[in-house]
């Protein structure tokens, strides 16, 4: 199973972004979508799994605030900000947050914890990132996708 993993697209779902999703069995992402024209664009890609993120206001009311999906035996749990992390992770292999827009990929106690980055605006001179996963007999493997950034 191949998986996207983004977060922080903030209203912009770029032609680069789009073409990763295209690929994809299913997409998870990390909130801060921002409009629901880029829900409903992802949509059209693959099932996807969004929670809300700090940024998503009333249009987002029925957009969960977190989220665990299990996908071929690998449990995710999905929060924008990990701050507001539950205490207890028990049963979960894969943390997926966004809002800091900073790539993040390493394992801790077990779990592993994953910040896709933004692949929306760029802020600043932060790369421009997602994630491609792929899921194989129960075991996880993660690659980091730098997005270009397209001057115009």
């Amino acid at each position: 199973m191949r998986i996207a993993i983004l977060s922080d697209t903030h209203g912009l779902l770029r032609p680069a972004v789009a073409e990763q999703l295209k690929t994809a069995d299913v997409i998870l992402h990390g909130g801060d979508v921002n409009r629901q024209s880029v829900v409903e664009e992802m949509q059209q890609y693959a099932p996807l799994y969004v929670v809300r993120g700090n940024n998503d206001k009333a249009w987002a009311e029925d957009i969960p605030h977190d989220l665990t999906v299990t996908l071929e035996g690998v449990t995710f749990y999905m929060v924008h900000n990990k701050k507001e992390l539950p205490a207890d992770l028990d049963g979960v292999d894969v943390v997926v947050f966004g809002h800091s827009h900073k790539y993040v990929q390493e394992e801790k106690d077990g779990i592993l914890w994953l910040n896709p980055g933004s692949c929306g605006p760029r802020r600043f001179h932060q790369e421009i990132t997602m994630i491609m996963a792929e899921i194989e007999d129960g075991k996880i493997r993660v690659e980091k996708i730098v997005v270009p950034h397209e001057v115009k």
